[in-house]
């Protein structure tokens, strides 16, 4: 499990399209790193857990 502070993700280009994720009590929250003022998005961990597995099917 990843600690409180946020990670980027591995697969973000140079291109400014970069997306970081930390963990939370509940599961995890991801942000854009272009808006990171603007808000975060909270999963809990069911549907992070699924959102990674999706994402590593493809």
């Amino acid at each position: 499990m990843m600690n409180e502070h946020w990670k980027k993700s591995t697969y973000s280009n140079t291109g400014g399209n970069c997306v970081e994720a930390r963990a939370t009590a509940q599961g995890a929250a991801i942000r854009d790193t272009q808006h990171r003022h603007l808000a975060e998005l909270s999963l809990p961990n069911t549907e992070w857990t699924a959102l990674l597995n999706t994402l590593r099917s493809h």
